[in-house]
């Protein structure tokens, strides 16, 4: 307890799972005044939502708060993410992007009700407690509570520990938390533990958003994705606007996509703390958007943007994953990637098919064509010009094979 029995405002972002629930009654027998916020970033149901807040006032909350982030993230995660066209270590789509704005929508708060203690329910065995701290260090001098990594100096069993403490103190706790940790937002879904983190086949249950492939094939369907300077405009001729948003458009998208069993992976790789990580996630909505943007950039840029722009775009997505998304450089490469699309306005049509998806046609005026050349059909060169291309362009290759040659 804090001296005098005063009790201390705490905020902590709530998302009514394990970790979260375990935290509200452990704060507040550390002395601790709860109010809970969850931070909606796509994905949860008006029932989930209410679920979650009974969730939290049951186990002691002092007061309750929801706030959506979709916009937020469709403007500042989403839309850079598609200018940069690469997935971290070309298999993973960020989907823990989310993370950034929901600790600042947490810091809001904190500084609304005129203190600095925010709590997360983040262990000290992966990746988002940096995530977590991090945002929270770069965005002011807020003090950090992580109530799960306390408790891993006292035991290795982590979520057994949480459960019987919740069930000691009269919490119920569900039979869901035993299998997989499923975090799913706007971006997709990100399903880890049981089989998962043995490395073996994940079981059928462990995806959420993406049907299983069926014996009997799903008739193929297209889609029209428009965009205008590299961001989305419209899907299939319905414009984004004040009513039909990027939220929406993701979540038809995943639903539509998610049928054909497309967008469904899984992650293995580098982690932040240097262990091999391994996910399942799911991203329908990202996977179509991404092949029909890229698609449409390949036509209109030059060939030394989209050789360059690779360069840029891994990087980018290195530091968004890693923690550092208040790093100056994420913002210079951001600057860079939004400079790339001033051109990148077309349709892209797709067609999807069981379990994959292509771009079947591209319409943009800006698509850099010679208007009296075909690639391997005609020229606006003649023979002699393209057989001197030949003998500059590879010169110093042919030099150097002919010293090997007689030596």
């Amino acid at each position: 307890m804090n001296k005098d029995n005063k009790l201390t405002d705490v905020i902590l972002a709530f998302s009514g799972g394990l970790d979260t629930s375990f935290c509200v009654p452990y704060l507040i027998e550390k002395g601790y005044q709860v109010t809970t916020v969850f931070v909606d970033s796509g994905g949860v149901s008006d029932e989930e939502k209410e679920a979650i807040k009974q969730r939290a006032m049951q186990l002691g909350a002092l007061e309750h708060h929801e706030v959506s982030i979709a916009d937020e993230l469709w403007d500042r995660v989403i839309t850079p993410l598609l200018w940069s066209g690469r997935w971290y270590q070309n298999q993973y789509p960020l989907l823990c992007s989310d993370r950034y704005l929901i600790v600042e929508a947490c810091l809001k708060f904190c500084v609304e009700q005129g203190h600095n203690n925010f709590a997360h329910g983040c262990t000290g065995m992966g990746n988002d407690q940096v995530r977590f701290d991090l945002a929270a260090h770069c965005l002011g001098d807020f003090n950090i509570i992580s109530p799960i990594r306390e408790i891993q100096k006292d035991t290795t069993e982590v979520r057994e520990y949480e459960k019987q403490y919740l069930i000691d103190r009269g919490f119920d706790v569900s039979d869901k938390v035993s299998s997989y940790s499923i975090n799913e937002n706007l971006l997709g879904a990100t399903i880890s533990g049981s089989e998962i983190d043995e490395w073996q086949q994940p079981d059928a249950a462990s995806y959420v958003l993406t049907s299983m492939p069926s014996e009997q094939a799903k008739k193929s369907s297209l889609i029209r994705l428009s965009f205008k300077e590299g961001i989305l405009s419209a899907l299939n001729d319905q414009a984004l606007d004040d009513s039909y948003t990027g939220e929406k458009v993701i979540q038809d998208l995943n639903k539509l996509v998610g049928e054909y069993s497309i967008g469904r992976g899984i992650y293995t790789g580098d982690t932040t703390i240097g262990l091999k990580g391994r996910i399942v996630f799911e991203s329908p909505a990202l996977e179509a958007l991404n092949v029909a943007h890229t698609a449409l950039e390949q036509a209109i840029l030059s060939k030394a943007q989209n050789r360059f722009k690779n360069t840029a775009a891994e990087k980018w997505t290195e530091l968004v994953y890693e923690g550092l998304f208040y790093e100056p450089l994420k913002d210079d490469l951001e600057a860079f990637l939004k400079s790339t699309q001033q051109q990148v306005t077309g349709t892209v049509t797709v067609e999807l098919t069981q379990g994959q998806l292509f771009a079947v046609a591209v319409d943009s005026k800006n698509i850099l064509k010679d208007e009296g050349s075909v690639y391997a059909q005609t020229a606006s060169w003649s023979i002699e010009e393209a057989l001197g291309f030949i003998k500059l362009f590879g010169k110093s290759s042919t030099l150097a094979a002919k010293q090997r040659r007689t030596k």
